[in-house]
């Protein structure tokens, strides 16, 4: 069972997000908090594996906010929900501690999917924070010679497959629909390519791609 922490300055938008959890057997949200201090209150007697915190505009309250949650439970993996998706914004959140952020056009389905891969400590960034992060480095990774081909070998037929088309954008239910398997079966090879190839993020893993010509710029 994963335990939820939800927090937001307005409660009919803590009921929203949770409502959307609701139905999910193995999802359950044990925390919703409106204030900082009722926060980090039940997070001390409460257990949470992931604290959803949705983020109206960014201050040095909110940055503070997180780096002191990382810091004071470091178990817990922190999920940004936003409208603002500018890079500066973006990173400066990530600095702070957060593991994951999901911008204005995300969906249900990857919220969950976004909760699964942190639990499983991955970072997760929704497709377009992804593809706006890259933006950076893009013109680097060009400029780099491709990743050995001993790095290919490490992944079998299967897994490769997954990662090209994961690359090219398509959702993970939309591969376990192609490929005939469940979404935990995509998450799981996804896991174990990140694993082979010693990724530790979801941009590292766009940026193999990038490099060994899995998906087009």
């Amino acid at each position: 069972m994963i335990h939820i922490g939800i927090f937001d300055e307005q409660k009919i938008v803590q009921e929203g997000i949770s409502s959307l959890l609701e139905d999910v057997d193995d999802i359950h949200v044990t925390v919703k908090a409106d204030e900082k201090i009722h926060l980090i209150e039940n997070l001390k007697t409460t257990d949470v594996h992931v604290l959803i915190l949705n983020i109206h505009t960014l201050s040095t309250i909110i940055q503070n906010l997180i780096s002191q949650l990382v810091i004071t439970f470091p178990k817990i993996r922190i999920l940004v929900l936003s409208v603002h998706n500018e890079e500066d914004f973006i990173l400066k959140i990530i600095k702070a501690g957060a593991k994951g952020f999901l911008a204005k056009d995300t969906d249900r389905n990857e919220l969950i999917e976004a909760i699964y891969t942190i639990r499983n400590g991955h970072d997760f960034y929704s497709k377009s924070i992804t593809h706006l992060l890259l933006n950076k480095y893009i013109s680097k990774i060009k400029s780099e010679d491709g990743l050995s081909s001993a790095s290919f070998k490490k992944l079998s037929a299967r897994e490769t497959e997954i990662l090209k088309m994961w690359g090219n954008s398509y959702s993970n239910k939309e591969i376990a629909e192609k490929l005939f398997i469940s979404v935990r079966t995509v998450e799981s090879h996804k896991n174990h390519i990140m694993q082979k190839l010693n990724l530790k993020t979801i941009v590292d893993l766009v940026k193999f791609a990038i490099k060994n010509n899995l998906i087009e710029i």
